[in-house]
């Protein structure tokens, strides 16, 4: 097809290819075919969305790009003005592009056209358009946590849905569409705790001094039928010095590391018989300078014998079930010899207030050769850091489905710097 641009340039290209005799059939005023001026490449493109005034296009459909006589397409983005892209799948052949991912109802989107015709000219094409509004008033609200702050390496993120989302390919949508960038970056995962829950975490910990962000490209996205995208609030979380405690139940000495060194070794007490300390990697959940503790809330039967209401000072929480890394003067005598505490790990108030000082929510707390079954995956805490990483993959919905990632060969062609 002939292109205007393209025809001056072949004819300022002949002469070159009189005086060098060279091949060359079409190129720019460098003798390069890509530095030329690209040309209007819409009478070669046809797009099956709307192109005029007023009208909107159907978010449920997908967009289809085609490419007309010798011309192919080489690049097509589409982006709407939240910034958020939409992917799509090129052809081997170059002649048709189509989406792959949902639209945004509601939105206002650009889609960009990078052509090249059969002497290798480049061509573009930008098109307009919105979208209608949803068809359903039916919102998917998701919460993310921890709320913004300062965390150990050790924290995992949240995603907690609005209402339950139980197909396969519907959580999908909704687990592209939650995003966890870093800087620095690292390879990371979300995994389905439950039909309303999901949990993101690295491969291993989050390096000391990381920024991370996390935010949603979920509304207006349809999910469902009946159900889209909402809006959601975005949390920026920055990673502190590399801090773990490591418990030795059966030495009885608590061992505190900062990036990598030891720096202080605690005598502790943990669970005794019948209420050991779990054993496996915790992260740390809150702290309170003071807090009641009673038997009660653990089970025990204030009448028994193992009841107790006390006042408990510099506690780390570990678990909801009520574990934590305390204060216990009470039993200064056992800390280094024996196991007497009801599962959580006591230790003297100096040795308490300067642990409280020292460790933050989102650090590390291990505890090893305790007669205590194995910390909860998922539930009581953050047990997230016990599940192997090749089954914490398989617990993302986008484990099994189809990569449209290019090929090697269509990275190539669909570079849009080439233009």
């Amino acid at each position: 097809m002939n292109h205007t641009p393209r025809t001056r340039t072949v004819v300022s290209c002949a002469l070159l290819v009189t005086a060098l005799g060279m091949g060359v059939t079409a190129c720019g005023p460098d003798g390069d075919p890509l530095s030329a001026k690209p040309y209007d490449a819409a009478d070669v493109i046809s797009f099956n969305g709307p192109t005029e005034a007023g009208k909107q296009a159907d978010p449920d459909k997908p967009l289809e790009v085609t490419a007309d006589g010798d011309d192919r397409i080489t690049d097509v983005t589409v982006q709407d003005s939240a910034g958020r892209h939409v992917a799509g799948e090129l052809a081997a052949d170059g002649r048709r592009w189509h989406s792959t991912a949902p639209l945004a109802a509601n939105a206002h989107y650009t889609l960009t056209v990078s052509t090249e015709d059969d002497d290798g000219a480049p061509g573009r094409k930008v098109f307009a358009f919105d979208t209608s509004k949803p068809t359903s008033k039916k919102r998917l609200a998701v919460t993310f946590g921890p709320k913004s702050g300062q965390y150990g390496v050790g924290e995992p993120i949240t995603a907690q849905l609005g209402q339950a989302v139980k197909d396969k390919a519907q959580r999908a949508v909704v687990e592209r569409a939650l995003r966890v960038d870093s800087v620095p970056a690292v390879q990371g995962s979300w995994y389905w705790v439950s039909d309303k829950e999901l949990h993101y975490r690295p491969k291993e910990y989050w390096p000391t001094g990381t920024t991370v962000t996390v935010h949603s490209n979920l509304d207006g996205i349809k999910i469902g039928d009946r159900l889209w995208g909402g809006p959601s609030k975005p949390v920026k979380l920055t990673i502190g010095e590399r801090i773990l405690a490591l418990t030795d139940a059966a030495a009885h000495q608590l061992t505190f590391y900062k990036n990598g060194e030891a720096i202080r070794r605690i005598p502790v007490t943990t669970g005794k018989p019948g209420y050991d300390t779990r054993n496996g990697i915790k992260v740390v959940l809150e702290k309170a300078y003071l807090v009641r503790m009673r038997g009660t809330t653990i089970g025990i039967s204030a009448n028994s014998s193992d009841s107790y209401d006390l006042n408990v000072y510099y506690a780390a929480r570990v678990t909801w079930s009520g574990e934590y890394v305390h204060a216990a003067p009470w039993s200064v005598g056992s800390q280094g010899y024996a196991n007497v505490s009801h599962g959580c790990t006591g230790m003297s108030n100096a040795n308490a207030a300067w642990f409280f000082n020292n460790i933050h929510p989102g650090d590390i707390v291990q505890v090893v050769n305790s007669g205590g079954h194995q910390m909860e995956d998922f539930g009581n805490g953050f047990g997230d850091w016990n599940v192997d990483w090749n089954k914490w993959t398989q617990g993302s919905a986008l484990t099994h489905t189809k990569q449209t990632t290019p090929s090697a060969a269509d990275t190539v062609r669909l570079q849009p710097t080439a233009l």
